[in-house]
């Protein structure tokens, strides 16, 4: 990666007039406030549809896009909705804030609007699409069946056949709900269009798009549920032990995640052909993809399925190298970043180190006055990415006032910061000057803002998720700000 810098900001944040982020016209204006800023990567985090919580890294699926995401505007200028079908809709009341009950409840009947309109239009360009995406026909049952049973999870569906895809059940089921399964296909028909238009603009000013790949996928997905094999289930396919992470100085339960475990073995049988699959989606969609939790490659957190805390887990060994050769082998036009935070041991540096991959340097985490910090910018060699923080952590101007004030004041020390200037902006600095090919803020860092502007605490349910951007703050003057940072210290 040659020295640049970009902007994390999840597609769900962009303003919006129905009360969540889409791929529209906000979106455009993003990507050209983007390039008027001199930045050369969008960051954003999993697009697929999210379940309970509401977390892009629980969805029912790794190749999925995100119905939410459908721009509304753009089907109403295509001819499927009608201005009508849109006024009146209680989408939220705060526009800084997504309202996700909300959103399920008003969404779909509006996109089901558009289906009944545009279906039979667009049959064969929808059946093109389906030849082309060998996970739809599975993504589409899977919902369809979902809806059937009151959007259980599928081990929890009434009907044992379904669970366990037995033909006879699969043949009847699409049968039954063929409208359904309609329905569901031709929403992702709809999304990639409309995400294929604006990669396509993304890319026309010259701005790559970085895009998160969960290292797990939930087990509530098509995915576990088509495909079973590839995962440590039990004959009744529920796990022995499910994800997480240990207890750590910020959490002292760990994080328990829930997602099954891969069947590491199995899937090396066949040279991890499921891994392949997996990255050439998050290739349709990315330009280079952030390995989330890359050290769970090396050895990963199980615990025991039933348990309420991280805690009583145990590490087991990953695949390593063996998968890591394959994706970056396999894929040579895209690139990847090791999202290497957390418990690192030898081991877990000896993988980084081999792979050849990019790491990950937080500056949230570089002045913790205890002990030595290899997140301090004058420790980086250049083959990293440098963020401020991430969407797991606090805002710069939130960790200013919950850090330990030995820390605040190492930063101060350490940056020259100043009121002047403004603490977040100094932090930014500090980034922007730093040796790394690769600096990446958030987008409420840039504002300033709070612990209002937090996009996720991690190991807590609900209220995470929600951060949107007013309309007018990705404003020109922040712009040319942006690009006077990342001109001074070469990064345009």
């Amino acid at each position: 990666m040659n020295r640049s810098s970009g902007v994390l900001l999840p597609v769900s944040s962009l303003p919006s007039r129905y009360g969540i982020g889409t791929l529209g016209h906000e979106a455009y204006a993003f990507a050209d406030f983007l390039h008027a800023a001199g930045q050369k990567y969008w960051q954003l985090l999993p697009l697929g549809p999210t379940s309970y919580g509401d977390s892009p890294y629980q969805s029912f699926s790794t190749f999925a896009g995100n119905p939410y995401f459908i721009d509304l505007d753009l089907l109403v200028e295509d001819g499927l909705l009608e201005q009508a079908d849109l006024d009146g809709i209680d989408w939220g009341d705060n526009p800084r804030y997504v309202d996700y009950g909300k959103i399920y409840e008003s969404r779909f009947p509006v996109l089901r609007r558009a289906f009944q309109r545009g279906y039979a239009r667009d049959r064969e360009a929808v059946e093109a699409f389906r030849r082309e995406n060998h996970w739809l026909d599975n993504y589409a049952l899977y919902m369809a069946v979902k809806s059937r049973f009151g959007m259980k999870s599928w081990l929890e569906w009434p009907d044992g056949d379904i669970r366990l895809r037995k033909p006879e059940a699969m043949a009847r089921y699409a049968g039954e709900l063929e409208e359904d399964v309609a329905f569901y296909s031709y929403l992702q028909y709809l999304f990639y269009r409309q995400w294929d238009a604006l990669r396509d603009y993304i890319h026309s000013l010259d701005i790559q798009i970085i895009g998160d790949m969960p290292i797990y996928v939930a087990m509530d997905s098509a995915d576990v549920w088509a495909e079973p094999e590839y995962f440590q289930l039990g004959k009744d396919l529920s796990p022995a032990e499910v994800s997480g992470v240990p207890p750590d100085y910020f959490t002292a339960d760990g994080q328990l995640w829930g997602n099954p475990l891969y069947d590491y073995d199995r899937m090396k049988k066949d040279g991890y052909g499921w891994w392949i699959r997996r990255v050439e989606g998050a290739g349709r969609l990315f330009d280079v993809i952030r390995i989330d939790h890359f050290r769970g490659l090396e050895s990963y957190w199980a615990v025991p399925y039933g348990e309420t805390t991280a805690r009583n887990g145990r590490w087991r060994k990953g695949p390593g190298m063996d998968l890591v050769s394959v994706l970056t082998g396999w894929f040579h036009d895209l690139q990847f970043i090791a999202e290497d935070l957390g418990y690192l041991t030898p081991a877990v540096h000896e993988l980084l180190r081999e792979s050849g991959l990019p790491g990950m340097k937080v500056l949230e985490f570089a002045f913790d006055t205890r002990e030595p910090s290899n997140y301090l910018p004058h420790t980086y060699d250049r083959h990293c990415v440098c963020y401020v923080g991430t969407h797991d952590n606090e805002t710069v101007m939130q960790w200013r006032e919950q850090a330990d004030r030995s820390n605040i004041t190492m930063a101060r020390k350490y940056l020259g910061l100043s009121e002047a200037e403004g603490f977040h902006w100094g932090i930014i600095r500090g980034g922007m000057s730093s040796v790394a090919d690769t600096f990446v803020v958030q987008m409420q860092d840039c504002l300033g803002l709070g612990a209002e502007g937090r996009m996720n605490t991690p190991g807590t349910l609900g209220g995470n998720w929600q951060w949107r951007l007013l309309p007018g703050e990705a404003s020109p003057a922040l712009a040319r700000k942006l690009y006077l940072y990342t001109r001074i210290y070469g990064r345009i």
